[in-house]
């Protein structure tokens, strides 16, 4: 059985599109078919849905809304900031930060989500998270 998958913005924007293109559907539906536990963690929910009600795309956020009734939804706890906050200045101590000083840094509060129930991330950015969890391109996994 695979690892339970959490979805980054990228592979979850693709799939809240109210026509999702072939390749994102087939790959989500041979996760289905692998018996994979798939999640939607809060902070791609997040991320994903204040780019959708910026455009106005109000298709995208009921086909979000959706999604979140269909895999399991990861809310963000306060062990999650916790840890996100720890990661963040282990990032910084090594020299390799993930986003400006100022920012949220998203990265690592989906990698403290990701930690927390020991899945792996599918994601478009691989750089970023595999310092923290494992991480994979979605297509990879």
């Amino acid at each position: 059985m695979i690892k339970p998958v959490m979805l980054d913005t990228g592979p979850l924007g693709r799939i809240a599109h109210p026509r999702p293109n072939h390749e994102i559907m087939n790959w989500i539906m041979g996760l289905l078919k692998a018996n994979a536990f798939v999640m939607i963690p809060e902070i791609a929910d997040y991320e994903v849905r204040r780019s959708l009600l910026l455009e106005g795309l109000t298709k995208s956020i009921t086909r979000l809304d959706q999604l979140k009734q269909t895999f399991a939804y990861q809310h963000i706890t306060t062990n999650v900031m916790l840890k996100a906050a720890e990661l963040w200045a282990d990032a910084r101590k090594m020299g390799k930060p993930t986003a400006d000083p100022k920012a949220l840094d998203s990265d690592v509060i989906l990698a403290a989500q990701a930690l927390q129930v020991n899945a792996m991330i599918a994601t478009e950015n691989v750089g970023h998270l595999s310092l923290f969890v494992k991480a994979k391109h979605w297509s990879d996994i």
